[in-house]
């Protein structure tokens, strides 16, 4: 998570929401790394999660991301909860979470609908509090 919080700052300096995101190995081997890069590329999919699931994808060369867990600082949307199960990755880990627009069990829990064909587990509330503060300072400052 502390590199996943790494990875948030470099979001802030470029002016973006402050989200990082870790793809680990089923061996805990970093695959990926990234943060938000909506400003920057201009691309509304440019969320942590995604960026970070198509880094390690192409690193493994899969798009099946079986055995790997995903670290982030915030709970994923609805967007890339869904990229989480298509990409079959075993664990999602969060830090803060989003009652707003959180899809793994705050406000919608997609990532663990028994109606879908894959369900990672959920590890929430890792590091909350930092991840939490360093959301909440970016938008105080905004």
């Amino acid at each position: 998570m502390r590199t996943a919080l790494g990875e948030a700052g470099r979001a802030a300096l470029a002016g973006d929401v402050p989200v990082g995101a870790v793809v680990l190995s089923a061996a805990g081997e970093v695959l990926a790394t990234a943060h938000n890069e909506r400003e920057i590329t201009g691309d509304p999919t440019g969320h942590a999660e995604i960026v970070a699931l198509r880094r390690a994808a192409r690193k493994t060369g899969e798009w099946r991301l079986t055995g790997c867990t995903l670290v982030v600082t915030l709970e994923p949307c609805v967007m890339c909860a869904g990229a989480l199960v298509q990409s079959r990755v075993e664990r999602v880990v969060y830090g803060a979470r989003d009652e707003k627009a959180g899809a793994a069990g705050s406000l919608w829990d997609l990532v663990r609908d028994r109606r879908l064909n894959h369900r990672p587990e959920v590890i929430q509330g890792v590091l909350e509090d930092e991840c939490s503060r360093q959301l909440t300072a970016f938008f105080r400052d905004r």
